[in-house]
């Protein structure tokens, strides 16, 4: 089995990521605020509907909290990662974007995304590509 991919975010990156995108959830509260367990999101994690991060001096991996609804993943996410990776940008790069507000929409592509404007912002991402 292939370990998940989950960015590292370097110091000099890691203040910067980690004010944009404000609150996170460890794997197992992300698993329980969905109502789920930890095994389920590593395999969300595994199958890119969630994107992550390691955190803090022990390193423990981290979720958004945004992307994260009472029943699952966002549902806009998985397709929306899936055209970030293809135009080229890292995890790190991914959450820079999705979470930096954008002021010809309302907030960030991720208050977007959770506001189901799915089509516009994949349109914007692969955009990305040209």
């Amino acid at each position: 089995m292939v370990a998940p991919q989950r960015a590292e975010i370097a110091s000099e990156q890691g203040d910067e990521i980690l004010d944009l995108v404000g609150e996170w959830l460890t794997v197992p509260d992300a698993g329980e605020q969905m109502g789920s367990d930890a095994r389920a999101v590593r395999q969300m994690l595994q199958e890119r509907q969630l994107l992550a991060v390691r955190l803090g001096e022990r390193r423990v991996v981290h979720v958004p909290a945004a992307f994260i609804t009472e029943t699952g993943p966002l549902p806009a996410l998985r397709g929306t990662l899936t055209v970030l990776a293809d135009s080229g940008l890292s995890d790190v790069e991914t959450l820079r974007w999705l979470f930096t507000p954008d002021e010809t929409i309302p907030g960030s592509p991720v208050d977007a995304l959770r506001a189901g404007h799915k089509t516009e912002i994949r349109r914007r991402a692969q955009a990305l590509l040209l």
